[in-house]
């Protein structure tokens, strides 16, 4: 039994299986065809952060596979009112056949996962979003941008950032990354990154300079500057990353046929300008539409290592 809690657990192979199980899936959808490959199974999906996107992947992407999702805020489970999180895990993995956790600590979803007897997969936490990277890199194979990848990533050193940089060490290219000073990446992360880099010929570059870190670069990407629970911090934060904006000014330095990827939402006129958001929307959205196909090839590849 496997859990997907960061993409550190699996090899660069594995993830391209589970990205190829989801293409296939995203294939066989488009001409029609429905396989229930999780027939009568569950999925417990439990948020403690609400979410347009991972909801509505999940539960739509179970429903498409012939399964059933339940949907679990905090509000409706005692996980929410004091019970241990060991106990949460134990109940819930005796009743369902894989839990989605959408929270704020790692740790919680870790601890979870040591006790639950089935896979548990990471919606999002404040330190890593891996199933979101999956939607990106599969978006980047349908558009013929893997070859000779470097990828940019403009804004907060955030949950997406680490996520970026674990994918870049894994699949040995290269990133740079470019955040105002006092927001840079978690450094144990980045460490742990670049010590996995050595195996791949990964490259990780940090920087405050976004000019430096867009300049020739094949994939342009970018974050809110106010992830959830920080909003008290938001009007600081707008003064803080001025400059960081993606707008034509920015992609311009960026290779001719480059790619902009947003994980949504965006907000224009801050991390993004309506200009670069309405010129890439169509990748953009076939971003968000592939949380469903690669998330519906992560829960079979899940289900399939269960034997």
């Amino acid at each position: 039994m496997r859990h997907f809690l960061t993409l550190k657990d699996f090899t660069k192979e594995e993830i391209l299986e589970i990205l190829d199980t989801g293409l296939e899936i995203k294939k066989n959808l488009k001409n029609g065809v429905y396989k229930k490959e999780l027939e009568n199974k569950t999925l417990a999906m439990i948020f403690e952060k609400s979410s347009t996107r991972t909801r509505v992947s999940f539960e739509t992407g179970m429903f498409q596979l012939g399964a059933h999702a339940l949907f679990l805020s905090n509000r409706d489970i005692h996980l929410g009112r004091g019970e241990p999180v060991k106990d949460t895990a134990r109940v819930i993995s005796s009743m369902c056949d894989m839990v989605m956790i959408r929270t704020f600590e790692q740790s919680m979803i870790e601890e979870f996962a040591s006790y639950s007897k089935v896979p548990v997969i990471n919606g999002l936490t404040d330190s890593y979003h891996p199933v979101q990277l999956l939607a990106d890199y599969m978006t980047l194979m349908e558009h013929n941008a893997t070859e000779n990848l470097v990828a940019a990533y403009v804004g907060d050193g955030n949950n997406m950032t680490h996520s970026w940089m674990m994918l870049a060490a894994k699949f040995g290219f290269e990133l740079r990354i470019a955040t105002p000073k006092g927001y840079e990446v978690d450094a144990k992360i980045l460490a742990e990154c670049l010590e996995i880099a050595k195996q791949s010929g990964g490259v990780i570059k940090t920087m405050n300079d976004p000019k430096e870190a867009v300049k020739d670069a094949t994939v342009v990407t970018t974050d809110t500057w106010t992830s959830m629970g920080q909003e008290n911090e938001k009007e600081e934060r707008i003064k803080i990353f001025n400059g960081f904006m993606v707008d034509d000014a920015m992609m311009s330095l960026a290779c001719d046929d480059a790619k902009f990827l947003h994980c949504l939402p965006a907000y224009r006129g801050l991390e993004v300008s309506e200009e670069v958001f309405e010129k890439h929307s169509e990748i953009v959205f076939n971003e968000a539409e592939n949380r469903l196909h690669a998330q519906k090839g992560l829960m079979v590849w899940l289900d399939k290592q269960r034997g």
